[in-house]
């Protein structure tokens, strides 16, 4: 025998309920009352202190109220749309975003009886003498709105409104979820990451390349560089998701370890250099420093990769442990950074996550960048050049203070092209991400951007459909932040390009 359970529904002071009826799906009620209030209950967990959560009935949505009191109900057999009368009005609203779809003009009947094509798209009521009246309705994407493609909506089973994209299910009346904010925001997420790891990179080493690199190594140097940029992004993909992302699962303290100790090195090696006597600096050819810096950094890479990662990962988690141990929360499991990660902070490790794509794309971005700012930082006048030089400014100096401040529109410019490439890129986020479409920072996390989403659903999307309409509207919102993107940028380009004019 089953057990019933008792459960109160609030309306409103002193309101009556004049009707109650299940939402397509089975999982939420659509109750009305004598004074014109219509709302939506919906099954979901509720927390509770002692124990784990329960599954009860709680509002999660209300309609404006209806000018008098809610007598009849039709529910769609496709989406969550019904229809409700009064006295005086028929209204189609929508349960998942709680809009109000269409209104009836003031009806001159009372209907008795009430019905709606499966579509949603004609009703009839029949009135007290028994005469029908048709009424015409056009609906036909409902879930589309504005609400749904921006907004944070209360779904069925959820606690809470979330962002929320998730366009199939298994079953037919599954409730499609089509936010384009975690898309966006995967997107956004994927660009600064591919951006973080290659504007240094590539900047650093297009101004070496351009006033510190012997020019034998520099028409080596540059030919190659410009051959990177049109490797095909499938196979970095594919690079990133077989190879890379499996390797890099258990060698996080490693990649610390070697972005805090190869700069550093670099950055002594390159004092070591400058604070030699002229004269012993003098008998090597000039721009050949990268002989001594390369094998040492190469070396520093490896230690870091094989061994010193493997021996702070330990210490690490003890640290950690002992840390948190101080706020309460130290007694927990970890094997690994990712075990620390997951049980120690309480954040999800995901093998193809964000670091990944941070780095292949910065891979796929850094020739792209590299290019254009050598380009401008070679095309600075000699004139200018060889004037700081006469007045004593060293090689730094002339490039920090002469150099980049008249190259800066077109650093600026590869900055932007760059990240142009960033955004829409496709393969690389598809197949290094995990392609799953959330909303967290979390950058041992994945995501799913706009492009990876249009190349994901868009062969399955039915023709003309709800869904397949959202993805072409997904493709646009990437075109307008690109275009938002390169117009901001040439407003700022052509300012840098003023201030900085010497021709």
């Amino acid at each position: 025998m089953g057990q019933a359970a008792n459960h109160s529904v609030p309306l409103g002071s002193g309101e009556k309920m004049t009707s109650v009826n299940w939402l397509f799906g089975d999982m939420s009620l659509v109750i009305g009352g004598d004074k014109g209030s219509l709302k939506i209950f919906s099954l979901y967990p509720h927390p509770r202190p002692d124990g784990p959560a329960v599954r009860l009935f709680g509002q999660t949505r209300q309609f404006p109220p209806l000018d008098g009191p809610v007598q009849h109900y039709a529910a769609s057999g496709i989406n969550r749309s019904f229809l409700v009368s009064t006295p005086r009005e028929l209204r189609l609203c929508y349960g998942t975003t709680a809009d109000v779809r269409w209104s009836s003009d003031p009806l001159e009947f009372t209907p008795v009886q009430l019905a709606a094509s499966t579509e949603f798209n004609s009703a009839i009521a029949v009135d007290a003498g028994g005469k029908v009246h048709f009424f015409s309705m056009e609906d036909r994407h409902p879930e589309a709105g504005s609400k749904a493609l921006a907004g944070k909506i209360w779904y069925e089973g959820y606690d809470s409104p979330k962002w929320l994209w998730q366009s199939v299910g298994g079953t037919d009346d599954y409730e499609s979820k089509l936010s384009l904010m975690p898309l966006v925001f995967g997107t956004l997420k994927g660009t600064l990451y591919a951006l973080v790891f290659a504007v240094p990179v590539a900047v650093m080493a297009a101004i070496y390349t351009a006033h510190f690199m012997a020019p034998s190594v520099k028409r080596v140097v540059k030919p190659v560089m410009e051959i990177m940029a049109s490797l095909p992004s499938v196979v970095l993909g594919f690079f990133g998701a077989l190879y890379l992302a499996p390797r890099m699962e258990d060698k996080v303290p490693a990649l610390l370890c070697m972005a805090v100790l190869i700069p550093g090195l670099a950055a002594l090696i390159a004092w070591f250099w400058t604070t030699r006597p002229a004269a012993w600096r003098n008998k090597f050819s000039r721009g050949v420093e990268y002989i001594v810096m390369t094998p040492v950094i190469l070396l520093c890479a490896w230690f870091c990769w094989e061994y010193l990662g493997y021996w702070l990962e330990q210490p690490l988690i003890s640290l950690c442990r002992g840390v948190m141990g101080l706020w309460g929360v130290g007694d927990f499991q970890a094997a690994s950074f990712a075990d620390l990660w997951r049980n120690g902070f309480g954040m999800p490790y995901e093998q193809r996550n964000s670091l990944v794509v941070g780095f292949i794309m910065g891979f796929a971005v850094i020739p792209v960048i590299f290019t254009i700012s050598e380009d401008a930082l070679s095309n600075v006048p000699p004139s200018l050049i060889a004037a700081s030089e006469a007045l004593g400014a060293s090689r730094w100096q002339m490039v920090r203070t002469v150099v980049l401040p008249v190259a800066s529109a077109g650093i600026f410019s590869a900055l932007m092209i760059g990240l142009g490439r960033a955004v829409g890129e496709t393969m690389i986020v598809l197949m290094a991400t995990g392609n799953t479409p959330i909303m967290d920072w979390n950058i041992f996390n994945g995501m799913r951007t706009l492009s990876a989403n249009i190349a994901t659903e868009l062969p399955e999307a039915a023709q003309d459909s709800t869904h397949y309409r959202v993805l072409f509207l997904g493709g646009l919102i990437l075109f307008s932040m690109t275009f938002i993107l390169n117009t901001l940028a040439e407003i700022v380009r052509q300012r840098l390009r003023k201030r900085f004019n010497v021709i």
